[in-house]
């Protein structure tokens, strides 16, 4: 069932949300939407409260490793801290980690804390799930590709989580429309925790809420 799926986006050390076609270009032609006064943690944190599984770090070039290694830390705490409490309900969700993750690295990142790891070049049979980004479209906030949610429903027989373009709370339920249900929604730029003003950030949460009532999970 369609999933809202959190991103912490790291560039240069900072949480930021970057229009993703200017990505790789120049410093003075790089758009960034926002950059945080806030430590990757805090975001990692935020998430874990809201018992937003599927979260994913994604490391935008260099200089982001100890950022990534303090959100996983945080992650990680925060499960200590529910493993201690004497709760019924005990949550754990995964977190995840990409962006220069090779096959040297990939179990370096596993032991920092990361559930998974995100990569181009680690593919079947490790694979088990995919990240699209939808480049030309990303952080412009002008709308998700339907076409492209629709194929990757078709095409992918494993998780697949699409992020670009997504702008306010409806386009959960149409990517659920779109994709029969099979692929998961990434919200960056629009969301207001990143400066955005077409979709709310507990929204999202309670999305996630309701569609685990459904689906009985």
């Amino acid at each position: 069932m369609t999933r809202f799926r959190p991103c912490i986006d790291l560039h240069n050390g900072d949480v930021k949300q970057i229009v993703g076609g200017t990505l790789g270009t120049s410093e003075a032609e790089l758009k960034t939407n926002f950059t945080s006064t806030k430590p990757s943690a805090h975001y990692a944190e935020l998430y874990h409260k809201y018992h937003l599984g599927g979260a994913h770090i994604i490391m935008l070039g260099p200089n982001n490793e100890k950022a990534a290694q303090d959100a996983l830390a945080a992650w990680k705490e925060e499960e200590r801290k529910a493993d201690a409490a004497d709760a019924e309900d005990k949550w754990k969700g995964e977190i995840q980690v990409g962006g220069g993750i090779k096959e040297s690295n990939a179990r370096e990142w596993i032991e920092y804390g990361a559930d998974k790891v995100e990569s181009i070049s680690l593919l079947e049979p490790y694979c088990a799930e995919f990240l699209i980004h939808a480049a030309d479209v990303e952080g412009l906030q002008r709308g998700i590709d339907h076409e492209l949610v629709s194929k990757l429903a078709e095409w992918c027989s494993i998780p697949v989580t699409y992020a670009g373009g997504a702008r306010y709370i409806d386009d959960l339920p149409l990517v659920k429309k779109l994709s029969n249900g099979k692929v998961d929604l990434t919200i960056g730029s629009a969301l207001d925790i990143f400066g955005g003003e077409g979709c709310n950030f507990e929204e999202c949460a309670r999305w996630n809420e309701e569609q685990g009532k459904t689906t009985g999970t």
